[in-house]
């Protein structure tokens, strides 16, 4: 347990089927310190004990399972749905499981919606960089982004936009712009949108314009070095009760969920900031009890 908090959230990490990952992808996964970690790494996506192990030592209470279908980019089809669905039931009250509906290939956007939250899915991922598609792309057509919106507004899903640049190959970064956002808070007004990354590393001052104005939209912090965080959002504190803890893990470059929390926790935040960072405002998203 980290010293004060024994409730942290950390909204977003991979644990994925990457068995289902490109050739292509799998090589950007292996750069650096990762390559040395390979058996352990498939490991933790196959075996949930061995990733509440992980939490455990690092303090972590729960983890949001971030997985989507990206079979252009990534390689993932809809299958990640189930496999987080099947992951997370080792142990519902510390994995939240996450899932996708790809509006280009689904044929019944509302229904496979409906599906995700019979399988117990907490929250719908949308990446735009990866499926190719910007997130207000049901404005130029792609109706059935908005039928997925408008039934996760329905239902109280939250839906995660990734936003900033992606570094695998084929993705689109052009798409990670969080102005789009702005279109998805207007049009669907009750809709729990988290803005995933806060656009680093170039689009920071558009995030934060986002998020000051629209109340229902959250800040996930995760990708951006903790060390730096009040770099990329110097007026961090004014939306702090908004913001949501993550880290990206095990994505390349984050090492140690832990030491992650270590550098956010020596920032200049008052204690209150810091507990609604890493506990509180998760607890509000993703109530503990279902």
């Amino acid at each position: 347990m980290i010293a004060g908090f024994d409730r942290i959230t950390d909204v977003h990490i991979h644990i994925q089927p990457w068995r289902e990952l490109k050739p292509a992808v799998l090589d950007v996964m292996w750069r650096g310190e990762a390559a040395a970690q390979r058996d352990r790494l498939i490991q933790l996506m196959e075996d949930p004990r061995a990733l509440l192990e992980v939490m455990d030592r690092a303090g972590v209470w729960r983890v949001g399972l971030v997985n989507y279908p990206s079979p252009d980019i990534m390689g993932f089809t809809d299958a990640t749905n189930a496999f987080a669905a099947r992951y997370a039931r080792a142990n519902p009250e510390r994995l939240l499981p996450y899932g996708g509906v790809h509006p280009r290939y689904t044929k019944d956007p509302a229904g496979d919606v409906d599906r995700l939250v019979d399988l117990g899915l907490r929250l719908v991922k949308i990446h735009p960089p990866h499926q190719g598609f910007p997130a207000n792309a049901y404005v130029d057509g792609l109706a059935a982004l908005g039928a997925i919106y408008r039934r996760c507004e329905e239902r109280a899903l939250p839906v995660m936009i990734h936003t900033g640049t992606s570094i695998f190959p084929g993705a689109r970064s052009k798409f990670g712009n969080p102005m789009e956002l702005d279109d998805v808070a207007i049009d669907f007004p009750n809709l729990a949108i988290v803005m995933a990354h806060g656009g680093r590393p170039l689009y920071m001052e558009e995030a934060f314009f986002i998020l000051r104005r629209h109340p229902r939209v959250w800040l996930d912090v995760s990708g951006i070095p903790p060390a730096r965080l009040l770099e990329y959002f110097p007026r961090l504190p004014e939306v702090a009760d908004r913001v949501l803890w993550g880290t990206d893990w095990p994505s390349p470059g984050v090492k140690d969920m832990r030491q992650n929390i270590a550098q956010f926790v020596a920032l200049p935040l008052s204690d209150a900031h810091r507990k609604a960072i890493l506990e509180t405002n998760a607890l509000a998203l993703f109530p503990a009890a279902r």
